[in-house]
């Protein structure tokens, strides 16, 4: 990431009065960064302890956001040197058991509700309102990109309303944090922190298997905290009986709460989330284009929001104008990744499945108009989508000649025209092949 590149999303994350005041004058420093620190230099003392204090979370967030890694943040004056030891001490010895600066913008209002996470929604909002009261531990599952950490943060945002200590940390920096600890002989404020909270909100708790030491510790922090009825708020993309290498006493402590999942959202969810995030970011996207975007994306809200980021930084940093072929164009090199190596039957699979049509109907003589429906969907799918020739798709389907496969191409053509539901019933097919879903 160039220092370009983050003001670019952290002007898009942030409000616009602390982009302005603060953190454009943040100038990430690359050369000296690496995959575990990222450095940035700022030229007022008094606003880099500022930054340093409320904003490392959101600045983290955006490295989250360009490549999915979660980097320290190191704030310091324009020509101070440090080495990333030192860094790293000063952090470890800087920590209390005061709240962690929380993402503000993951709130319930704006999280999309769909029966995918209706249940999950529920739940933290009671845990949110209650915490230490209803559902503890409450453990969140679901697959990458979902939700997950965005409930779990919303959570946390609205306990500091209420004014709660947390403490969020992804299990990883929970275990960096132990180990460091322990080597500099610190475990008594490494656990000031931990114990001393409200809420303890913990992400990716599936990377503590088999963690032997670390599972040890968090074990009696658990306890700690669950006796003196503090809330305790988990996330795993797998159940606690799922996590191998989990001792029995942490797995039984996981399950003695409420279990809610997140599951991959709907087309209409999806679309619903779209629209928030295009809102929320101030981007005004056409049905068109929104629509476009939900059926050749896969699932992961994260990856959503990142292209809707990419949008606005392309019409802002190349003064384009946002419509459906600027986007396509966005998209182009994503959606032809996906696309290698799909095959005839699997296309053949996913329609027959969706439409809850037999594959071997599909390749019959029979002309029932749901099976010629789904017939017509994969000829179009499979010209779409393979190298696959007019008459190799005829002799498969059993049909007479390459002249009844473009017969069936033309119709579809004319349905996505005019029947707009068609339209996104093959848009959401040809994601759930390209994505292998």
């Amino acid at each position: 990431m160039t220092s370009k590149d983050f003001l670019t999303i952290i002007q898009k994350e942030s409000n616009k009065s602390d982009y302005e005041r603060y953190l454009k004058q943040l100038v990430y420093k690359k050369v000296s960064s690496d995959d575990n620190i990222a450095i940035f230099e700022v030229n007022n003392k008094y606003i880099a302890s500022w930054i340093k204090s409320k904003f490392t979370d959101l600045i983290q967030h955006c490295f989250e956001i360009y490549d999915g890694s979660k980097p320290k943040i190191e704030i310091r004056l324009t020509g101070e040197k440090k080495t990333k030891k030192e860094i790293l001490k000063e952090q470890v010895e800087n920590q209390t058991s005061e709240s962690t600066i929380l993402n503000p913008s993951y709130t319930f209002d704006s999280f999309v509700v769909g029966p995918s996470n209706q249940m999950a929604y529920n739940a933290s909002l009671a845990v949110a309102s209650k915490p230490g009261i209803q559902y503890n531990p409450l453990f969140i599952y679901g697959g990458t990109g979902l939700g997950k950490t965005h409930l779990l943060q919303a959570i946390g945002n609205h306990a500091l309303e209420n004014g709660k200590t947390v403490i969020y940390v992804t299990i990883e920096q929970f275990m960096n944090d132990f180990t460091f600890s322990i080597k500099n002989k610190n475990m008594e404020h490494f656990r000031a922190k931990y114990r001393n909270c409200d809420v303890l909100l913990i992400d990716d708790v599936q990377f503590l298997s088999g963690k032997e030491q670390t599972q040890e510790e968090f074990f009696h922090t658990f306890n700690e905290l669950h006796n003196s009825k503090k809330q305790i708020v988990m996330t795993s993309d797998r159940l606690p009986s799922q996590i191998a290498g989990l001792v029995d006493r942490l797995r039984s402590r996981f399950e003695w709460g409420l279990t809610a999942d997140v599951q991959i959202p709907g087309l209409e969810t999806k679309i619903a989330i779209i629209e928030k995030k295009s809102d929320l970011n101030g981007i005004k996207l056409s049905k068109e284009i929104i629509n476009f975007i939900a059926t050749s994306l896969d699932n992961s809200i994260r990856e959503i929001e990142g292209v809707i980021i990419r949008i606005n930084a392309s019409a802002s940093l190349l003064n384009q104008e946002i419509n459906l072929a600027m986007v396509q164009g966005l998209l182009k090199e994503q959606i032809k990744e996906n696309k290698e190596n799909i095959k005839l039957p699997d296309i053949i699979n996913v329609v027959s499945n969706e439409l809850n049509i037999k594959p071997s109907d599909i390749k019959s003589k029979k002309r029932t108009a749901a099976v010629a429906n789904a017939r017509r969907i994969v000829i179009y799918l499979v010209r779409e989508l393979t190298h696959n020739s007019m008459p190799d798709i005829a002799k498969v389907l059993g049909m007479k000649d390459h002249s009844s496969i473009s017969h069936n191409i033309k119709k579809a053509n004319e349905l996505i025209e005019q029947d707009e539901n068609f339209k996104l019933v093959i848009q959401n097919l040809k994601n759930k092949i390209i994505n292998k879903e």
